[in-house]
C-alpha cells in the first residue's frame, strides 16, 4: 500500500476537521430533537436547521483551507458542477430522517475530487463517533486502523445492504423483484437509511455488498473511495465504473460483484 501524498493527506486531515466540527453541532442539536422544525423538501425527504448549520460550518472550514475550491453540498449548493479543479462533495447530514427521529444511524460525508478523480473521502458516523477515511492509492481506515472488504463468496452467507427508492416511487416496480431475489438467496438484507454509512460498512466488511437504484453525488462520493481503497468495487447498475453522480450504485467486496449485477437484472 502506498502512503498518501502530502497534498492528499492534508485533504483528508482538513475533511476530518470539518466533519468533526459539523458532527459536534449535530450532536448538540440531538439533545433536544423536539425543538427542531422540519421542512419538507419532497415526499418523505426532510431538512432542518441542523443540516444547514452543519453544511455552513463545513463550507467555512474547507474554503478557509482551500479558497479556490468548489463546493457541492446537498443543502446549500446542490446545483454546483464537478470541474477539473478541487471540488468538495458534501452531505452535511446523511440520514436526516433517522436523526430527526433519534434513530442512531446518520453521518457527515465529505469527498474531495481533483481533476475529476476522487482524492480523499471522510465519513463520520456521528452517533457512534467513528471516523472512516480514505486517500487515493493509500488505503482506507476506521479511526486510523486499516480496513478491508470481506472475503465472502457464497451468497447464502452474504449480508447485503440496500436503500429503498423512497424519493423515486417510479423505481419501486423494478426494485421489488430485486429485493425479493436478494432476500431469498442471501443471509439477509438490511436497510439502515444512510447510504454513506452503508458504503462504509462494505468497506470495513460488515456488508458484503450494497445496492440502491438512485443516489446523488453527495450520498456516494466519500463512500466510493472508501470501498475502492479497502479493496472493493463500485459500479453503476450496468457494471461500469462509477464517479459521483445521480445514478444507481452497486458496491461489493469485488468477489460477489458479477453475481450481484446478475441478481439485480434478472437473477440469471
Amino acid at each position: 500500500m502506498q502512503r498518501a501524498t502530502r497534498d492528499d493527506a492534508f485533504l483528508v486531515e482538513t475533511c476530518v476537521h470539518a466533519a468533526r466540527e459539523a458532527a459536534a453541532g449535530i450532536s448538540h442539536r440531538a439533545r433536544d430533537l423536539s425543538a427542531l422544525d422540519w421542512q419538507v423538501k419532497s415526499r418523505a425527504d426532510f431538512v432542518s436547521i441542523v443540516d444547514h448549520e452543519a453544511e455552513a460550518k463545513i463550507t467555512e472550514i474547507l474554503l478557509t483551507a482551500f479558497p479556490d475550491a468548489t463546493m457541492m453540498g446537498e443543502e446549500l449548493t446542490p446545483g454546483s458542477t464537478i470541474g477539473d479543479g478541487l471540488t468538495f462533495i458534501v452531505d452535511p447530514l446523511d440520514g436526516t430522517t433517522n436523526f430527526l427521529h433519534g434513530y442512531p444511524n446518520y453521518a457527515v460525508s465529505i469527498g474531495a475530487m481533483l481533476g475529476g478523480v476522487l482524492r480523499a473521502g471522510v465519513v463520520l458516523d456521528v452517533a457512534r463517533n467513528v471516523t472512516f477515511t480514505a486517500a487515493a492509492g493509500a488505503g482506507a481506515a476506521r479511526d486510523g486502523t486499516p480496513i478491508r472488504v470481506s472475503s465472502v463468496t457464497d451468497p447464502s452467507r452474504a449480508l447485503v445492504g440496500t436503500g429503498f427508492p423512497f424519493k423515486h416511487p417510479s423505481h419501486i416496480p423494478a426494485y421489488l423483484p430485486q429485493f425479493a431475489r436478494l432476500m431469498q438467496s442471501t443471509a439477509g438484507v438490511r436497510r439502515a437509511g444512510a447510504a454513506a454509512l452503508d458504503l462504509a460498512d462494505v468497506a470495513c466488511g460488515r456488508f458484503d455488498a450494497f445496492w440502491e437504484l438512485m443516489l446523488a453525488p453527495w450520498d456516494m462520493a466519500a463512500g466510493i473511495l472508501l470501498v475502492r481503497e479497502a479493496g472493493g468495487v463500485v459500479t453503476d447498475l450496468g457494471g461500469s465504473p462509477l464517479a459521483p453522480s445521480h445514478s444507481g450504485v452497486v458496491a461489493s467486496n469485488g468477489l460477489m460483484h458479477p453475481w450481484m449485477l446478475a441478481q439485480l437484472h434478472d437473477g440469471a
